[in-house]
C-alpha cells in the first residue's frame, strides 16, 4: 500500500470509468491497479503493458502522496515529468511510456482529459540501426559451439524474428512443406508468416535429433518452459564477444541485418515489410538509410575533383 493513497470517505464519491467499473477516491492503490488491469484487458493490451503502466503509476502516486491523483493539476504533472528528466534521467522512450500510462489514468479511468490535455509528447529519437555485415553475422554463428544456441540465432537472422518470437515458437509452427514459419501473437497481437531457410531447416532437423523438444521449439532448463528472452540475449552477447565484433549490437541487430541484407539483394520493400510484420511500410523504410546498395550507388563529388588529371590524392 502506498502511504497517503487512502482518503476519508467523507465527501468522496465513486467515479465512473469506462466498462462500468468504478474507482473511488478512498480506494486503495490495489483497487486502482485491479481496475487498470481490467480496462487494459478489455482493450486487449498485453500483460507486459500492464506491468509497465502499473510500475509507472505506482511511482507517480508515491511522488505526490498524500495528495490524490484526482486532485492534481496539469502543472503538477508537468513538475513530475521534469523531475523524471532532470533527476531520474529517463530515456525518451521510457518518458513516452510514462506519459501514456498517465494519459490512460486520466482519460480512460478518471475521465478527466483536461489534466493532461496540454502536455507535449517527447519528440521521438530517430536513430539508425547498427547493421552487421554478412561476414560479421557468419562470425557470430561460427563463435557458437552449442547446437541449440547456434540454430536459435540462425533462425532469428534467417527469418527476421524478434527475440520474443523465437523463444515462443512451437515445433508445429515450422512448416517444412510450405517452407514457412508461423509467428503467433507477435507485437500488436498479430500473426504472420515468414520464410523458412533450407539451410536452417537442415540445422533444425539435426537439433531435433539431439534435443527432441516437445511443447516449445527451444526449451529452457526447467522442463515444459520455453527458453527465456534474457538467456537468448546472453547467448548472442557472448557470441559477439567471441567473434571479436566491436559494433554495439544486440540480438535484435540480427533482425536489422536480415532486413538490410534482403534489401541489398533486391527484395521489394513491401515483401520485407510483410516478413517483419511492420504495420506501415514507413517503419521498414528505415533500412533504406543503412542499405549498402542504396548508399553505394552514390558517388561523392570529390571523385570528380581528385580523379581529374593532375590532382594529388596522397
Amino acid at each position: 500500500m502506498i502511504k497517503g493513497e487512502l482518503r476519508s470517505s467523507a465527501g468522496c464519491r465513486a467515479e465512473s470509468i469506462s466498462g462500468g467499473s468504478q474507482v473511488a477516491k478512498q480506494d486503495e492503490p490495489r483497487k486502482l491497479f485491479e481496475v487498470l488491469q481490467q480496462e487494459l484487458k478489455l482493450r486487449n493490451y498485453s500483460p507486459k503493458t500492464f506491468k509497465a503502466y502499473r510500475s509507472h503509476l505506482r511511482a507517480f502516486v508515491a511522488y505526490f502522496a498524500p495528495k490524490h491523483p484526482k486532485d492534481l493539476s496539469e502543472a503538477d504533472v508537468r513538475k513530475y515529468l521534469i523531475h523524471l528528466i532532470d533527476e531520474k534521467h529517463l530515456s525518451l522512450g521510457t518518458m513516452g511510456q510514462v506519459l501514456s500510462a498517465i494519459k490512460f489514468l486520466y482519460v480512460e479511468l478518471y475521465k478527466e482529459p483536461i489534466v493532461i490535455a496540454g502536455l507535449p509528447r517527447p519528440l521521438r529519437e530517430h536513430k539508425l540501426p547498427v547493421v552487421l555485415s554478412l561476414d560479421e553475422v557468419k562470425k557470430v554463428f561460427d563463435a557458437l559451439g552449442n547446437v541449440k544456441h547456434r540454430i536459435m540465432l540462425m533462425l532469428v537472422y534467417s527469418a527476421g524474428l524478434r527475440v520474443s518470437e523465437v523463444v515462443r515458437l512451437k515445433p508445429s509452427d515450422i512448416d517444412s512443406d510450405r517452407m514457412t514459419i508461423h509467428i503467433r501473437g507477435a507485437k500488436g497481437k498479430k500473426d504472420r508468416y515468414t520464410i523458412l531457410s533450407e539451410v536452417v531447416l537442415e540445422g533444425l532437423r539435426h537439433y531435433w535429433k539431439l534435443y527432441h523438444p516437445k511443447e516449445w521449439l527451444f526449451e529452457g532448463q526447467d522442463k515444459g518452459k520455453s527458453y527465456s528472452i534474457r538467456s537468448a540475449e546472453r547467448v548472442f552477447e557472448k557470441a559477439v564477444v567471441n567473434a571479436g565484433t566491436n559494433k554495439k549490437v544486440s540480438i535484435h541487430s540480427l533482425r536489422h541485418a536480415f532486413a538490410t541484407h534482403l534489401l541489398e539483394q533486391g527484395t521489394d520493400i513491401k515483401f520485407i515489410q510483410e516478413l517483419l510484420g511492420h504495420r506501415s511500410v514507413r517503419t521498414t523504410e528505415i533500412y533504406l538509410h543503412v542499405s549498402k546498395k542504396e548508399i553505394g550507388q552514390i558517388r561523392s563529388p570529390i571523385e570528380s575533383i581528385m580523379r581529374s588529371k593532375g590532382a594529388k590524392t596522397k
